[in-house]
Order: structure tokens, then C-alpha cells, then sequence
């Protein structure tokens, strides 16, 4: 059972599939792995460590991905790597499937069954494989020292003898895994925290935290939760009265931190272009989901832009691969507890269950067919003259 790890080819992914850690827990599964020259680097992993831990180093991908039986991605594959992939392998990684489903049709095509662990289900024995939850921790800790970093001030309040400097103020939208570590990580250093997101059971835990909870507390704010825990998308009537009350309130802040993300849609616009306006220059805005088109108005994705009053605007791409070292080592982690359940550690071979609900949640492709029901083709309509079944 080969097991192969091409690096990164998407972007300036800095992160990997595997650790030394990873790999030998691979391998006590009857495992061979196979890593591709350079893979870890970014992550401060080198091949020696790689081979330390008892992984082959293949020269190229190609060499890799010979003969693999799975391949784990950060990414899922481009274009340009899908003829190298294997017929029947299974291509583990976050796929970014929505609006890019021509990339799915490709690695249909290419005959993998391809599974997306962004969309792990979140039930208590998938929590050890929920990428989104890893990786938005540490995305939310980073844009704190990304804001602070472009702040040029400093955040807790200081006494000195000559003076004393007041406590930063901090914003966060969005209040999920991300939002949440924002508001731990801006506490711990010192700032005056405030938060805001449309789901009722947000509020408890942003006090809990020391923040304190901002929202319109309508009676569309109680039922803004979906049974899976994310946030609904608000009418506009709420999003108005929402925005009423954020905007006199972001013109006060310093920093502002964005995270609200609804799966499989754009990034709800948060801060307008007058709001942006209304801030004292040297502030500070961090968009986490830029990627998504952003939470404010004048991100730019892969920018920090500076407005004409002064305010900074961080639209950095990829913020956990901003800290590859320690996001590598808990989303290799992740795979790993995945993967786990699909071999047979008796007979030390693959042994995936297609009616296990993490595999239903997660496949993508399979038989050069895509069967995920967000994406599978439906049905034609039936046409005139035709024979139904009752």
C-alpha cells in the first residue's frame, strides 16, 4: 500500500501532507510512503527528516505518484498533475470544489475518487480530522499578530513614568473557530476586545473569553444557526439594522478582524467603503476571507492596501500556510486520523467503507464519476412521450 506525497504546486503553499510524526504512524499501518524532493521544506521539515522517519524521497511527482494507491494533498491537484495521478487512487486533501467545478470534472476524468476533508462532517468522532476547525485556529491567532504587526502601536495598556498608553481596542467579526482564537489571542495581549456575529449561542462564549458581545438581538437572531452550527445568511432587512449598529462602532476601533464565511457562498460584505472611511488613520482591517471575496468592501487579495484616510487593509492569502510549521503538523494529523479508518489494520490494506458517513460526506469522485450530491449532474427532466415508472 503505497502512499504518496507530491509537494505543493498551487499558490505559495508553504504547508505539507505529512510529518516525520505522520509518517511513521503511516507506516506502523503497513504503509510505504513515498515524499517528493523539497516537499516539507516550507514547513521546515527536510527530506533527511523524512527519511528519518522511514518515507522514500522520489526526485519529481511523477516518480511520487507511480503506482500510489492514495495521495495526500494540501491542495487538491492542478491541472497539470492530474495525467501523473494514478487510475483508482484516492486523492485526499481540502478540494475548493465550489465554483470550480471544472476541476472537478477533471479529476473525474482522471479516474480518482477524490475526497474533500473540508467537508467532514462535524460529529464528535471526526472532530481529530476537522481541517476547517485546525486550520482556522491558527488563521485566527495570526491575523491578531498580523493586525498588531501593522498597527505600530502597542496593544495592552501601559503605565509608565512618562505616560500611560491606552489599551487598543479590537473588533472581531464572525465568531466561529477563528473569530474565537482572535478574540483569546487580542486578550492575551492587552486589548479591549469587542465582538459581533449573528449566531444566539456566540454570545456566551465571547463573554467567556473576557469580550464583550455586540448584535442586534431580533427575532431573526435567534433561530441565525443552522443544525450543523454555521451561520445562516441574514435578510437584508437584518443586515441593515446589523450594519447600523457595527458602523458607529468600527469608527471607534483600531483594529478590525473579519472571519465570517458561509460554505459554498461569496463572503458576506461586512465593512462598506464609508465605514473603511470612518476610521482614524492607522488603523487596521484583517480580512480572513478574502479568498472568498472578503468582508470588507476594499480588500485586495494577496494586498495590504492602504487607503487615502490611512487605513490599513490586510488581505493576505492562505493565513494558516503564514505559520507552516505548526499547520502542517496539525493537518497532517488530521489526514492521518482520516486515512486511519480507511485501512484494514488486520490485513494491513485499503478497506474504505463507501457506506460510512465520514466517506459519503467527504467523496467527491469515484469511477470517473462525480458522485457528491452538491455537485452530481441531476437527472434530465423527462420529456414529453416518455415512460415514467410510478
Amino acid at each position: 500500500m503505497r502512499i504518496a506525497v507530491p509537494a505543493e504546486t498551487q499558490g505559495a503553499e508553504t504547508r505539507v501532507a505529512v510529518t516525520p510524526e505522520t509518517v511513521r504512524k503511516f507506516i506502523g499501518l503497513g504503509a510505504d510512503i513515498v515524499v517528493e524532493k523539497g516537499a516539507g521544506l516550507a514547513s521546515g521539515i527536510t527530506d533527511a527528516d523524512y527519511e528519518a522517519a522511514g518515507a522514500s524521497i522520489a526526485k519529481n511527482a511523477k516518480e511520487a505518484l507511480k503506482g500510489a494507491a492514495i495521495v495526500l494533498k494540501v491542495r487538491r491537484p492542478a491541472e497539470a498533475e492530474l495525467a501523473s495521478l494514478p487510475a483508482g487512487a484516492l486523492v485526499i486533501g481540502t478540494m475548493d470544489p465550489y465554483g470550480n467545478e471544472a476541476a472537478l470534472e477533471g479529476l473525474a476524468k482522471a479516474k480518482v475518487a477524490a475526497f474533500a476533508m473540508e467537508f467532514m462532517p462535524r460529529i464528535t468522532r471526526a472532530q481529530v480530522m476537522d481541517v476547517l476547525s485546525s486550520q482556522a485556529n491558527l488563521a485566527g491567532y495570526r491575523a491578531v499578530i498580523d493586525g498588531a504587526a501593522e498597527y505600530g502601536r502597542a496593544l495592552p495598556m501601559m503605565m509608565t513614568a512618562a505616560g500611560t498608553v491606552p489599551a487598543a481596542r479590537i473588533f472581531i467579526m464572525g465568531v466561529g473557530v477563528a473569530g474565537l482564537q482572535a478574540i483569546a489571542t487580542a486578550r492575551r495581549l492587552g486589548a479591549i476586545v469587542t465582538a459581533t456575529d449573528v449566531r444566539p449561542a456566540t454570545k456566551e462564549q465571547v463573554e467567556s473569553l473576557g469580550a464583550k458581545f455586540l448584535a442586534v438581538e431580533d427575532e431573526e437572531f435567534k433561530q441565525a444557526q443552522t443544525a450543523g452550527g454555521y451561520a445562516k445568511e441574514m435578510s437584508k432587512e437584518y443586515q441593515a439594522k446589523q450594519a447600523e449598529l457595527t458602523a458607529g462602532h468600527i469608527a471607534k476601533q483600531d483594529i478590525v478582524i473579519t472571519t465570517a464565511l458561509i460554505p459554498g457562498r461569496p463572503a458576506p460584505k461586512l465593512i462598506s467603503a464609508a465605514m473603511v472611511e470612518s476610521m482614524k488613520p492607522g488603523s487596521v482591517i484583517v480580512d480572513l476571507a478574502v479568498e472568498r471575496g472578503g468582508n470588507c468592501e476594499l480588500a485586495k487579495p494577496g494586498e495590504v492596501a492602504v487607503t487615502p484616510n490611512g487605513v490599513k487593509i490586510i488581505g493576505h492569502l492562505n493565513v494558516p500556510g503564514r505559520l507552516p510549521a505548526t499547520s502542517s503538523q496539525l493537518y497532517a494529523k488530521n489526514l492521518f486520523a482520516f486515512v486511519e479508518t480507511l485501512i484494514d489494520k488486520a490485513e494491513k490494506k485499503l478497506a474504505v467503507n463507501w457506506d460510512d458517513e465520514l466517506v459519503k460526506a467527504t467523496a467527491l469522485t469515484r469511477d470517473g464519476a462525480v458522485i457528491h450530491p452538491n455537485f452530481a449532474a441531476k437527472p434530465a427532466p423527462a420529456t414529453e412521450g416518455s415512460v415514467q415508472n410510478g
